[in-house]
């Protein structure tokens, strides 16, 4: 260790103390007594020729130049326990983080055959609502993820492709019937937005020319695709979907496509790691896993647009 750093221990009580407001609870967090706090503070404020906290009444106050320590410090402690998290990890478990409604319409199933077919490859998955989908690897404990994005990743980044996001309007089965869907049947429709924006179904409407012709105004608002695919399935309206994610949906007759034309939204589904992660491995032929898993699924017969 450098000799300009104080003592780890002593830093450490530092955080704990700063964070609690509180010599004794930084030292029950510790397994130290009191005492042995303020003689680490001690050891912290000698070191620095400074105070680091002052007292106002029962209230323990961070100096101003302890502020200025504080931020540093527990990026360091962090940085530390993240690296120990990752060396500690069992080699035989890959940590996934994945959006909602992929993990639940799709992911799920695909990992729980990996791990049948793939004896020893452990998948961890943490199901995440984001609106934007974003993974931070040096502040999350994942080793990889599966992000709906436009494939403009970091440079040490791997990423794969594993499908395009192709937008559907969806409904319950006794939609289809012999009343033929256009502009004004829709238009008269409630329609389940699915992104607060509006965004999806905005995509389509303008692809397949019929912006002027419906309105985006009113409707349900979710935040989920899972959540309108829902609710459309109970006859609530017409929600926006995604064309893989429904495909087993309607092969089952659990929903209908009144309009048999799905847009490409522009944006991918991508599986992402870093490439210094350990388990590159592993992770590779989850990659190609997941392709072949793609590949082999029965779309519904639909027009694709791009």
């Amino acid at each position: 260790m450098s000799r300009s750093l104080p003592p780890l221990y002593a830093l450490r009580a530092f955080e704990a103390a700063a964070r609690h407001s509180s010599f004794t609870r930084a030292g029950e967090e510790l397994s130290i007594t009191q005492s042995a706090v303020s003689r680490h503070i001690k050891t912290l404020e000698a070191h620095f020729a400074c105070r680091l906290f002052q007292r106002n009444g029962r209230t323990l106050q961070l100096t101003e130049a302890a502020r200025l320590l504080l931020p540093g410090v527990r990026e360091g402690f962090g940085a530390l326990e993240r690296a120990c998290i990752t060396l500690r990890a069992e080699d035989d478990i890959l940590r996934m983080k994945a959006p909602s409604t992929l993990t639940m319409r799709w992911l799920l199933a695909r990992l729980s055959r990996f791990r049948h077919l793939q004896a020893g490859n452990e998948v961890q998955l943490t199901s995440a609502w984001m609106d934007i989908d974003h993974v931070d690897f040096n502040q999350e404990p994942f080793d990889c993820a599966v992000l709906l994005g436009n494939g403009h990743f970091p440079p040490d980044w791997e990423a794969t492709l594993l499908f395009a996001e192709m937008l559907i309007p969806v409904g319950a089965p006794n939609l289809l019937d012999e009343q033929p869907w256009d502009a004004k049947r829709l238009a008269g429709t409630e329609l389940l937005h699915p992104t607060p924006d509006r965004r999806d179904w905005r995509r389509w409407l303008d692809c397949m020319g019929l912006s002027g012709q419906v309105s985006l105004k009113g409707g349900q608002v979710f935040d989920t695709l899972e959540l309108g695919m829902i609710a459309a399935a109970r006859g609530y309206g017409i929600s926006m979907g995604d064309l893989l994610m429904v495909a087993e949906d309607v092969a089952q007759n659990r929903l209908s496509l009144p309009f048999p034309t799905a847009v490409a939204s522009g944006e991918n589904y991508y599986l992402v790691w870093p490439k210094t992660r350990p388990g590159g491995e592993r992770l590779r032929r989850l990659s190609d896993f997941l392709l072949h898993e793609v590949a082999v699924m029965e779309l519904p017969a639909v027009e694709q647009r791009q």
